[in-house]
């Protein structure tokens, strides 16, 4: 009875240690986060006080959701429309609970982390659209198994969809549109509707149009002029080479034949 005892003790001085240490880990993400940010309209300096901390209080912040209103643990994070500028957020991999991150309609720039996954390995949703995020999209993202919704459009994101996205069977919401993607759309992703796409010239495949023939024909408009450049350099150069005396110069108004040797 006494083990028993000692061992019910022990479980709860173990589980509370966890609690406060998760507790100072969100508490840092989310001072992280207001420090790497360009506030312009102060709504996170005005709000996010950081002087008297009790139980529960980061879950007044603006924008801040807890799993218990009682409980310094972050839920989700719903930054979007704030006038946010700057990176992507640093110090978000603190928030280990975090199952929600939204950044969108800011003025966030720059690239995408490519460690992704590792800062944000809980996520059910990701919403990074209306910004000015560019570059490609980190390939890690595809190890964030747990998202349901990502959503990335109106950014100036360029290079390929990640193939390994096909690895993301969860999602049920995807948009990419109003970007400067390019390649084949991952099979998995074809469920999406095309508007889902639009905006990326050089994106091709189901749902969109096949993509050898948007990768063929620009080649064939824009680059005629250069085939018939090397056409006729390369006859000009078989008959110089066969027939020397066909070539005639003139100096001076005087003509003379010049002869390859």
């Amino acid at each position: 009875m006494a083990d028993d005892t000692k061992f019910l003790l022990l479980f709860f001085l173990l589980s509370s240690s966890l609690l406060c240490f998760g507790s100072e880990h969100d508490i840092q993400c989310l001072k992280s986060v207001q420090q790497s940010v360009i506030d312009t309209d102060g709504v996170l300096k005005s709000t996010w006080n950081f002087e008297h901390e009790t139980d529960g209080f980061i879950c007044q912040f603006a924008g801040v959701e807890c799993w218990h209103p009682d409980e310094n643990r972050v839920l989700s994070l719903r930054l979007d429309n704030l006038g946010l500028e700057g990176p992507f957020p640093q110090g978000l991999q603190y928030c280990s609970s975090m199952t929600g991150l939204n950044l969108s309609n800011n003025k966030f720039s720059g690239p995408m982390p490519t460690d992704i996954s590792r800062q944000l390995q809980q996520l059910t949703s990701l919403d990074l659209s209306h910004n000015s995020f560019s570059g490609s999209i980190p390939p890690s993202i595809t190890n964030m198994i747990y998202l349901n919704l990502l959503n990335l459009q109106h950014n100036q994101l360029s290079s390929q969809i990640p193939s390994q996205l096909d690895l993301l069977t969860r999602l049920t919401t995807f948009n990419v549109a109003e970007n400067l993607l390019s390649g084949p759309v991952p099979r998995s992703l074809a469920v999406f509707p095309a508007s889902n796409f639009d905006g990326n010239q050089g994106l091709c495949d189901s749902p969109l149009g096949e993509c050898s023939r948007k990768r063929w024909m620009p080649i064939r408009i824009n680059d005629m002029s250069s085939i018939r450049a090397a056409v006729g350099f390369v006859l000009g150069f078989v008959v110089a080479f066969y027939f020397p005396h066909c070539f005639v110069c003139s100096e001076r108004l005087r003509a003379y034949v010049v002869r390859i040797i």
